[in-house]
């Protein structure tokens, strides 16, 4: 008598082909994921004429007619990456409730979108209200999620400036890990603080991970106020386009990202961008008044 094994091949057969339809949503741009969870569950998707309702089912877009609220989808949407020069005073996310101008103010100069193909575009990792300086934008989810994970120690490098000027015992301490508050600066759980030991950096300060109001965290630490930061480095990206303004990368600086991502190591291209670079100090100019010409002859010098 022979035993028929395990998991036979009809099995296998039978499960579900396709993707997810909430996946589906999400790569033609509908909404995000989660979003598109909920498009589901209020009734407003059809599948071949039905109304699906329920979570987890697969389908095929490429074969199945899919409308939400009525339109067709016609597939995925291209896949976009942009970097933006964030400037001062605008908030990294897609709506704000306190009603702040926010990033993507910025990348909708155009009616439509920077392609005229309304492709719903994300920020990638954050900066805060008052930091400045690149940010990465996509409408790839996965480069998006990969490239935020601590775990890749993707580097990210800053400009900082900073009042007074920090001591050598400071600097080292902020290049070996420091101890800051996980949470925000004026934030308590439970009667204590939460403290957390940062990964080490290097000064111009280059950093493996984002926690949050990190680099103002460090350098309170240390008792320094930071009056300004800007990201200039993404990796092997440096920023090159001027505050407010935005550029699509190119085939090659999308392929470094996703090294990156993968903890394999990028190096940045050796000439700095205007963008990325300190500012030289401004010289003041004299104030002594200058002498006035009149015009006259210079009177001959008297034999002595």
């Amino acid at each position: 008598m022979t035993k028929s094994p395990s998991g036979s091949k009809s099995e296998s057969n039978d499960e579900p082909k396709g993707d997810r339809l909430q996946k589906i949503l999400a790569q033609a741009g509908i909404a995000s994921r989660r979003k598109a969870e909920e498009i589901i569950l209020e009734g407003r998707v059809q599948v071949n004429g039905t109304v699906v309702n329920t979570l987890g089912t697969r389908h095929d877009a490429t074969r199945d007619h899919i409308r939400v609220d009525g339109k067709l989808l016609h597939g995925p949407e291209q896949q976009r990456y942009y970097m933006l020069n964030k400037p001062r005073g605008y908030v990294t996310t897609l709506d704000d409730p306190e009603k702040r101008p926010t990033v993507m103010q910025l990348m909708a100069k155009q009616k439509s979108g920077p392609h005229g193909d309304n492709v719903r575009l994300y920020p990638v990792g954050r900066l805060d209200y008052l930091s400045e300086g690149l940010l990465l934008m996509t409408n790839d989810g996965a480069l998006a999620n990969a490239l935020s994970k601590a775990a890749a120690g993707v580097e990210k490098t800053y400009l900082v400036k900073v009042s007074g000027v920090p001591p050598a015992s400071g600097l080292d301490q902020i290049r070996h890990g420091i101890m800051i508050d996980r949470g925000r600066l004026d934030e308590v759980r439970s009667g204590r603080r939460d403290r957390i030991i940062t990964s080490p950096a290097k000064i111009e300060l280059t950093l493996t991970e984002g926690r949050n109001r990190q680099i103002r965290k460090m350098f309170e630490e240390i008792g320094h106020h930071v009056e300004k930061i800007r990201r200039i480095g993404y990796g092997a990206l440096r920023l090159d386009v001027p505050p407010g303004e935005f550029r699509e990368l190119t085939r090659g600086e999308v392929m470094a990202l996703d090294r990156a991502a993968k903890g394999k190591k990028v190096v940045p291209k050796k000439r700095t961008p205007e963008f990325a670079q300190l500012k030289s100090p401004i010289k003041k100019k004299s104030t002594r008044p200058r002498r006035q010409s009149t015009g006259a002859a210079p009177r001959p010098r008297r034999p002595a």
